[in-house]
């Protein structure tokens, strides 16, 4: 009877196993349409918000070449670009709803490739051909090495899809890894802080670790907000709960000291550095929190991991060459350097700027004490001529009033 029954039971347990097995594909193919919906939304956003704020900039050099004598808001171009930005940034904050958070950071390389090509399009200077590959082979080569790092980043992406309710939002937010992870990132920045506050320690280097690390907690906080956003449309209100109401005030304090510590390294360094260092930096940090909190790399082969992290060291490389290669601004010096001024003696240390000095110095520039000089040295005295009135209708003869030099 058990060998009789056996095949039956085969027979019976077939399409289960078979039906089993078709539903892995589904999942796995519908895991991949919701990281190419999000790819799509992210690179269409950034994208868009650079070709908007080069609208903006082109809208700012345009009135202040002409006699317009409109403000810059009262323009149809400068409207238009910012209208463009806030779609961008709609497609950015929808994209994390889609796809996990290590997928859509690093693709903000798209937003410095746009720039990179609209720069050289609208590039106002003439070139020759052999000029202009030379001039910008880096910026060629770094948009080609950025293209192909986003397309390892898209195709070996992470696929942990889960839907961003409150509870299980909840649930992340008291794991031990994300609360240690918490706990190393405030010491971080803390001591950062009060290496860039006491010590005034203005390095680029320390103004953008500070943020990339409110920046990791932006993105985090913007995917939560986006995810519970998408989950209420579709039919599970999560509008109504605390947490909710929580990462969105955590999102928009991080972004705004976020913004406030970008606008101090603007002041401070260049734009292109900030740039690619400010990518590298919160691209890492940004992957670092969506590993420990939402978990994006679990149940990933190594393969998967090996090749996502080459495409993010391949973007890295593609952001600094395109960076690198724009030019630097040359600063005014408004002081006199002696060493520049042919037929004259170097008087001082090394031919060093001088400057005028108000210290009771007989001679212009940054020397105190003229008495150290040799005479050839000193300034020249000059006769002055005084006329001394005597009796009426006589006039006495002009006498010289001459300073006493050193040796008297």
């Amino acid at each position: 009877m058990e060998g009789g029954n056996s095949p039956s039971l085969q027979l019976q347990q077939l399409p289960l196993a078979t039906a089993a097995v078709s539903v892995q594909p589904h999942t796995d193919s519908f895991s991949y349409k919701e990281n190419l919906i999000g790819a799509l939304l992210a690179i269409f956003g950034h994208l868009v918000s650079s070709i908007a704020l080069n609208l903006q900039k082109y809208s700012h050099i345009r009135l202040a070449g002409s006699k317009d004598p409109r403000a810059y808001f009262r323009t149809k171009t400068w409207w238009s670009g910012l209208l463009l930005l806030l779609l961008g940034e709609l497609g950015v904050f929808s994209s994390y709803a889609f796809a996990p958070l290590s997928l859509i950071v690093p693709l903000s390389a798209v937003s410095i490739v746009a720039s990179a090509i609209i720069g050289i399009i609208f590039i106002k200077e003439k070139w020759k051909p052999k000029e202009f590959l030379r001039r910008y082979v880096l910026s060629f080569l770094g948009c080609g090495l950025a293209v192909v790092g986003t397309y390892l980043l898209v195709t070996f992406g992470p696929n942990s899809h889960e839907k961003m309710t409150a509870e299980n939002i909840t649930r992340h937010l008291v794991s031990w890894p994300f609360l240690l992870y918490m706990l190393v990132e405030i010491i971080a920045f803390c001591l950062l802080l009060y290496f860039y506050k006491e010590r005034n320690a203005n390095y680029i280097v320390i103004i953008l670790l500070l943020v990339a690390l409110l920046g990791s907690m932006t993105v985090v906080t913007v995917k939560a907000v986006a995810g519970m956003v998408l989950v209420s449309i579709q039919g599970t209100l999560q509008l109504d709960s605390p947490i909710f109401y929580i990462m969105l005030v955590c999102m928009v304090a991080t972004a705004i000291y976020q913004a406030t510590f970008l606008a101090q390294a603007s002041q401070l360094y260049d734009s292109a550095q900030i740039s690619s260092i400010g990518y590298i930096l919160s691209t890492t940090a940004a992957i670092s929190a969506g590993a420990t909190f939402y978990l994006d790399f679990m149940g990933e082969d190594v393969l998967h991991i090996c090749m996502f992290a080459l495409g993010c060291l391949i973007a890295f490389l593609g952001v600094f060459l395109i960076t690198r290669n724009r030019k630097k601004p040359v600063p005014f010096e408004p002081y006199i350097s002696m060493d520049a001024m042919p037929g004259m003696q170097n008087m001082h240390d090394k031919g060093i700027a001088v400057q005028p000095d108000l210290k009771a110095s007989f001679s212009y520039g940054a020397l105190e004490n003229n008495d150290s000089m040799p005479e050839i040295y000193t300034p020249a005295t000059l006769p002055i001529v005084q006329e001394q009135h005597g009796p009426k209708g006589v006039s006495a003869p002009p006498y010289r009033v001459l300073e006493h030099s050193k040796k008297e």
